[in-house]
């Protein structure tokens, strides 16, 4: 292929944008909140046609590389890793490809554009479920306990002092409580496409339903991969685990809204203009 070839190859690559990369998986939000939310989690991941060869979803690994293989065979694929095109979906499917060719104990690195080929949704099993856990540090990224090599010592370091506490809080899926200097948050990824889940907020906020418990100030909303996730202020010093009660009231009520099919009434129009107008930038 020819320069010119190339060159409009790699820009009708470029121009492909999938809006929500992990939809069909079968759990797209917590996809979206490990590559949005969370900042230290693993999730063992089963591939469709290599079932006995061990795949670690991670959220970042060492020098943000999109994935490396362990000396036993086992894969670690960052989601947070550089996107490379406008499907992200293919990116990682890509970068897992690469793992699979490599030998144990070898890393992919960063590349370009991914050729044509399968996504996330063609080469795992179980439709993507996620089983995520929540790390405090980055020590998993290591084989043994304790690093000898004072340098890489020194980069763990750095690396776990990077940690905001995050903790699931687990009466509502791919919602996570997260503390920060003065506050924490609560985000939580809700499943809907955007504009679903847009309108049931709205019919909550009319109706004067959208606090969590009686210390959770609705703040807004960021979008993410064709998710909304909203975000609630909190109080710093209650434990994320007083929350679970107050989520899982928040979530039957967000749940019935989702189910009204009757069209917005005026106040409720008026509360969806207001969220609209009350949208975050995550970082």
């Amino acid at each position: 292929m020819g320069k010119r070839g190339r060159e409009r190859r790699e820009k009708r690559v470029r121009e492909v944008f999938v809006g929500r990369p992990f939809e069909g998986l079968a759990t797209e939000a917590e996809w979206v909140a490990l590559r949005e939310l969370v900042p230290a989690a693993t999730a063992p991941l089963k591939l469709a046609d290599h079932p006995d060869r061990p795949v670690v979803l991670t959220t970042v690994l060492p020098m943000a590389l999109p994935a490396l293989v362990k000396p036993d065979g086992r894969i670690f694929l960052s989601v947070q890793m550089p996107a490379r095109s406008g499907d992200l979906s293919r990116d990682l499917a890509a970068v897992l490809e690469d793992a699979l060719r490599a030998e144990p104990g070898n890393y992919v690195g960063v590349a370009g554009l991914p050729e044509p080929g399968p996504r996330l949704q063609d080469l795992l099993a179980d439709d993507g479920q996620l089983d995520v856990t929540v790390h405090e540090t980055f020590d998993y990224w290591l084989d043994e306990p304790r690093p000898d090599d004072p340098e890489v010592a020194s980069s763990l370091e750095q690396a776990n002092s990077s940690i905001l506490p995050t903790v699931p809080v687990t009466t509502a899926p791919a919602a996570y409580w997260c503390q920060v200097t003065e506050k924490a948050h609560l985000r939580w990824v809700l499943p809907e496409a955007e504009d679903t889940a847009l309108d049931a907020l709205a019919r909550l906020q009319a109706a004067g339903d959208l606090a969590l418990g009686s210390t959770g100030r609705y703040v807004g909303a960021f979008r993410a991969h064709g998710l909304l996730a909203p975000v609630w202020d909190l109080p710093h010093d209650p434990e994320p685990a007083e929350y679970e009660q107050p989520l899982a009231d928040l979530a039957k009520r967000y749940a019935d809204a989702v189910s009204v099919t009757d069209p917005l009434s005026a106040a409720e129009r008026r509360a969806r203009d207001g969220l609209r107008g009350r949208q975050l930038t995550l970082r």
